[in-house]
C-alpha cells in the first residue's frame, strides 16, 4: 500500500493530537507532535531565564538554538513517543500551563521556526507520517495528499484543556483557560511569520459537538480513499 503525509493543523485543543495519534496507529505511519517541539523550545527558553514577566528575550533565545537538541522516543508502554529535550524527557513538563502561556510567543520567532521546519521536513521525508501543528499542511508539507484542518468553539476548547490540566493535578481556572485559548489563537494567526491558516485544499473539520470516535472514522475513512486512489 502506498504511503502518504497526513497534515493536521488548527487552533489548540481541538483533538489534533488525539487524532492524529489513531490514524498513526492505524495505519502503521510514524506520529509526529509539532506542538511538543515549540513547547521544548519554549520550556528551555523558561529554564534558560529567557521568559520574564510574560515576555520572550529572543536574541540570547536565538543565539541558543544550535544548543537546543529535541528528539522523539518512543514508550512502548504508552504506546506513542515521548519529546526530549537535551536527553531529558520533558513530556510531562512541556504539558503544563506555564509553557502554554508562553508557547505562542516563542512560536512565532522566525528563527526557531526555521529551525524546527527543517527538522520536520527531514522527518517526513519518506512519507508514512502523520503530522499535528500550525503550519503543517501549509509550510512544512504543502504538497501533503491529505490535508485536514481542525477547529471548535474557543469555550469547548477551554473546557476541553481545563479537564485535562485538572486530571494532570493542575490548581487551574476555567477562566484563565479560556483566556489562554483565545490569547493564543490570536497570536498564531496574526503572527507574521507561518500563520495559523488553513490550506487551500484542507478538510475543514468542526469537532466542537462532535465524540473521537466518530471524528477518527471519518477521517480514517477519507485516508483510505487518498491512499487507494494514490496507489
Amino acid at each position: 500500500m502506498k504511503k502518504i503525509t497526513i497534515a493536521i493543523d488548527g487552533f489548540s485543543s481541538t483533538g489534533k493530537s488525539t487524532l492524529a495519534k489513531q490514524l498513526a496507529k492505524k495505519l502503521h505511519y510514524i506520529y509526529v507532535d509539532t506542538g511538543a517541539m515549540y513547547r521544548a523550545v519554549t520550556l528551555f527558553a523558561m529554564k534558560a531565564g529567557f521568559v520574564e514577566n510574560g515576555k520572550i528575550d529572543k536574541n540570547p533565545l536565538i543565539g541558543s538554538l544550535d544548543d537546543i537538541n529535541l528528539k522523539f522516543v518512543f514508550n512502548a508502554d504508552l504506546g506513542y513517543a515521548e519529546m526530549y529535550l537535551n536527553e531529558e524527557n520533558v513530556e510531562k513538563e512541556i504539558r503544563t500551563m506555564s509553557v502554554s502561556k508562553n508557547v505562542s510567543q516563542v512560536s512565532e520567532i522566525e528563527e526557531v521556526r526555521k529551525k524546527l521546519v527543517a527538522m520536520q521536513q527531514l522527518m517526513g521525508t519518506d512519507k508514512g507520517i502523520v503530522m499535528d501543528g500550525r503550519d503543517i499542511g501549509t509550510v512544512v508539507f504543502p504538497d501533503a495528499e491529505f490535508k485536514i484542518f481542525m477547529t471548535a468553539s474557543p469555550e469547548k476548547r477551554a473546557v476541553r484543556r481545563y479537564k485535562e490540566l485538572l486530571d494532570r493535578g493542575e490548581d487551574v481556572k476555567y477562566a484563565d483557560i479560556l483566556e489562554n485559548v483565545q490569547k493564543r489563537d490570536y497570536i498564531d494567526s496574526n503572527r507574521e511569520f507561518s500563520p495559523l491558516r488553513k490550506a487551500n485544499d484542507a478538510i475543514e473539520f468542526d469537532n466542537s459537538d462532535l465524540g473521537l470516535e466518530d471524528q477518527f472514522q471519518r477521517m480514517y475513512e477519507h485516508a483510505l480513499r487518498i491512499i487507494n486512489k494514490e496507489a
